[in-house]
């Protein structure tokens, strides 16, 4: 088993790359999924109040939509982060790579997603999800004190979602789905932390399967209480890494790896609450089960580094947790207006916080509202800012599980901005 610490920065490179991006929700993961959730900061998604959209937290909430309806969502993300070195890096990287910050690494997105609902009997609903629940991109410059952690990172995934749901009487509906994801990868770092260091670069895509299920209790007129659940999914990335020069004791060159990752469950809560004939109260509760995502192998599947373990990969992250209110206010029988704020406790701190995914925790404060163009036709419109708070601060050093022999310690700049729209349609 090779376990020098120069093949375990190769590791590292490899299963970092699975997890990387900029993205809006803990860790990497996208929460943008419907511009009606966006404007109350997806307080009572669970329960109905994302739209159409609530289905991709809770299958069931497709009970509430009569006939054949279509949901368009677009989000455009645009995040910002700078990291700037700090006191307690290595001489070496400082002397090496300068005492300048990243600049904005962060790469803006539109995110898309779409929805379609049939209702099959009095009972029985049929639908489609399309979503993007993991994505996004950072760029750091190829000369900067911390090159040798991240270059490029880049996350793309596609995820197909067919459900069902079923009215077993007034009070309960059910529902479920399959979920099928692709996931795609690209990573690029520097080999050494000099000017100019030759690039280490590893792609990889792969399938994976998981289901969805939930259900929504009314017990009353007015009061909706909904509960879903997204399964793990495993995903077994298969690709090429290409190293710029040789890393012993591999030469430059080109070879097959693979690892497997399991992305995590999750379970949402959701309510909504009737106050007067047009104010509606909505809160909302999630756990992702980021904890899974702790310690994987990662292996050669060519030459003489076929079936051979380069290291082990300990991310040790922490489970994520989000909780949100929100207000809607039917404005007029056309106009609906909400808003709402959140907050979000992140899976990473500072034991397991790097360059290429500098979370924390975060305030989601947003504003929305619903135009009624005509008893088919309606537009979404919403706008999010979201605060980093706490501490964000990134230490890479021997308690590190990101540490690869130089120790980084740097100050992070961020937030992120979020403009959503959407277009629902009912046959």
């Amino acid at each position: 088993m090779i376990k020098t610490s120069r093949m375990r920065f190769l590791a590292v490179s490899v299963a970092t790359l699975a997890f990387t991006g900029t993205a809006s929700a803990g860790s990497f993961a996208l929460r943008e999924q419907s511009a009606a959730g966006q404007g109350q900061a997806f307080a009572g998604a669970a329960a109905g109040q994302a739209g159409l959209g609530s289905m991709y937290w809770n299958p069931a909430t497709m009970a509430a939509y009569e006939g054949f309806q279509a949901e368009v969502d677009l989000s455009g993300i645009f995040p910002y982060s700078d990291i700037s070195p700090a006191s307690g890096t290595a001489p070496a990287l400082l002397l090496l790579g300068g005492t300048g910050s990243t600049g904005d690494m962060a790469m803006d997105a539109a995110l898309p997603a779409g929805y379609v609902s049939y209702q099959v009997t009095d009972d029985l609903w049929l639908g489609l999800g399309l979503n993007t629940p993991f994505g996004l991109e950072t760029k750091n410059p190829t000369n900067y004190a911390g090159q040798i952690y991240a270059r490029t990172s880049e996350v793309l995934s596609y995820n197909i979602t067919p459900t069902i749901a079923y009215q077993v009487n007034d009070w309960l509906a059910v529902g479920g789905g399959i979920e099928a994801m692709y996931f795609s990868t690209r990573l690029t770092q520097a080999m050494s932390p000099y000017p100019g260091a030759p690039t280490a670069e590893l792609g990889g895509d792969s399938w994976g399967v998981g289901f969805t299920l939930g259900f929504t209790l009314t017990p009353m007129d007015g009061t909706v209480i909904g509960v879903g659940y997204r399964s793990q999914i495993k995903q077994n990335l298969e690709g090429t890494l290409k190293l710029g020069a040789g890393l012993p004791p591999l030469p430059a060159g080109w070879y097959s790896v693979k690892t497997d990752l399991t992305l995590p469950d999750q379970i949402t809560v959701g309510l909504s609450q009737a106050l007067t004939d047009k104010l509606t109260f909505n809160a909302g509760f999630e756990w992702t089960n980021w904890s899974v995502f702790n310690n994987f192998p990662v292996y050669g599947t060519s030459g003489f580094t076929n079936g051979l373990e380069l290291a082990e990969l300990p991310f040790e992250y922490d489970d994520g947790y989000y909780v949100a209110i929100g207000l809607e206010y039917d404005w007029t029988d056309q106009f609906t207006v909400r808003g709402g704020l959140g907050y979000e406790w992140s899976p990473i701190s500072s034991k397991n916080r790097d360059l290429r995914l500098p979370d924390s925790d975060r305030i989601h404060a947003s504003i929305g509202g619903t135009y009624n163009w005509t008893d088919r036709l309606s537009l979404d419109l919403a706008y999010e800012h979201i605060f980093t708070t706490g501490d964000t601060d990134i230490k890479i050093d021997a308690s590190n599980p990101h540490y690869a022999g130089l120790a980084f310690f740097g100050d992070v700049d961020a937030h992120v901005d979020i403009v959503s729209a959407s277009l629902r349609y009912r046959f």
